[in-house]
């Protein structure tokens, strides 16, 4: 879902090289002469959106790794087969077919743009190749051959706004990206705004290559609002929040945002650009929690560049693990017995607390957290435990109607 900064892309370029140069992650010896089981990767390795999918790849990498040391799935081992999407929708179309036909995986964790996830959910209901998408996003997604494990407007949106208006003032200006995430999350922030009694005083949309927000700033100077909510996107549109800590505004009007720290803005940012800033989202790797505190130094051994472990990576693990959850309760890989499996309101204990599947949205019921930015750094401000998935919930039902198959952009 984001697009990273510029300058983070040129140390992940490295890192990813790195990624796509290592040794397979089984040894067949280990397990005797039986095939492995291929689990399916489709993240952005290269371009724009790589400092998003390097860790990605490298939290399934260690979820694999955890389940091969601890004897692989139903006495086999686990191989990844990861192909480098490139930022690049028609990579998604490409390597999806692949993955479903040529290679016949059993699974297959991937996506991180909403566009991305859309481009290859037909062709893996097509081909009956089990999807997990592990990225936060608008919601609405309802299709029995795919599971969502990320968060959704209703488990963080509908908490970052009443905390920031409580904070702030009731008279919000919100900024968003111009495609589908900015503009179903901007109606998502105007009705919790509204819900909650306050007055949205206006909603600006910008393409992802905007990089000058001065008559953006002069509007919203002009507006004079309490709070302002951005959905901004990716390394162009960090340049707001640089540009508005120069027209000193930072000090006057705070911010709320669904999307600034998804990779590591608060440590790149200067204290004074980035301090104060509230986020909410499934994840912080700040939580210090066993399992997170585990997590976090468990996958900066395994990869040291990464520079920052966000819900996008937290999310692929737990989908990851999830599926592997579902395949010992199975006793098979085949599709349907595993989706079946996760049916049954599977859970699994991450980093992020308890998660554990929807059956009827195929989403997942979760921690969320709500945290502002502290001398560049999250600083954990408050604990919602177990939020559903409710706004899917309004739309998709897959017990009543299991052949559903579309994402519905819910009437809000």
């Amino acid at each position: 879902m984001v697009i990273s900064r510029r300058h983070f892309l040129r140390s992940s370029a490295t890192f990813a090289a790195a990624t796509l140069a290592s040794p397979a992650i089984f040894t067949r010896g280990a397990f005797g002469q039986e095939d492995p089981i291929l689990v399916g990767s489709l993240h952005d390795q290269s371009g724009p959106i790589a400092a998003s999918g390097v860790p990605m790849v490298e939290s399934l990498n260690l979820g694999i790794s955890e389940v091969n040391a601890a004897g692989g799935l139903l006495g086999r081992p686990l191989k990844l087969v990861h192909y480098d999407t490139q930022s690049n929708i028609q990579m998604y179309s490409q390597y999806a077919q692949q993955l479903a036909v040529r290679d016949k995986v059993a699974v297959v964790h991937g996506g991180i743009t909403s566009a991305s996830r859309e481009a290859v959910r037909p062709t893996f209901s097509r081909f009956r190749t089990l999807y997990f998408y592990n990225t936060l996003y608008e919601g609405g997604v309802c299709d029995r051959n795919t599971f969502c494990t990320g968060t959704t407007p209703a488990q963080t949106v509908e908490k970052l706004v009443p905390y920031a208006m409580g904070k702030s003032g009731k008279r919000v200006y919100i900024i968003a990206a111009d495609y589908n995430y900015g503009q179903i999350t901007a109606k998502w922030m105007q009705k919790y705004v509204k819900d909650h009694g306050g007055e949205t005083l206006s909603v600006d949309f910008f393409p992802l290559d905007v990089t000058n927000f001065g008559p953006t700033i002069s509007k919203i100077q002009a507006a004079k609002p309490d709070l302002i909510l951005s959905a901004l996107v990716g390394g162009n549109h960090t340049a707001f929040y640089r540009q508005w800590a120069s027209a000193g505004m930072k000090s006057q009007i705070p911010i709320a945002s669904t999307t600034f720290g998804l990779v590591n803005e608060p440590s790149t940012l200067d204290a004074a650009e980035s301090d104060g800033i509230i986020g909410a989202y499934g994840y912080f790797e700040e939580l210090t929690t066993p399992a997170s505190t585990a997590y976090v130094g468990a996958l900066k051994k395994a990869s040291p560049s990464i520079p920052y472990i966000s819900e996008l990576a937290c999310g692929t693990y737990e989908g990851f693990h999830l599926w592997a959850e579902a395949v010992k309760k199975a006793g098979t890989i085949e599709r349907m017995a595993v989706i079946e499996a996760l049916e049954t309101g599977l859970s699994f204990d991450g980093p992020s607390g308890k998660v554990t599947i929807d059956h009827p949205t195929h989403h997942t019921t979760r921690n969320a957290y709500l945290a502002d930015v502290k001398e560049r750094k999250w600083n954990v401000l408050e604990t919602y435990t177990d939020a559903k998935p409710l706004d899917t919930a309004a739309v998709c039902d897959l017990v009543k109607n299991p052949g559903d198959n579309k994402q519905y952009e819910i009437s809000i």
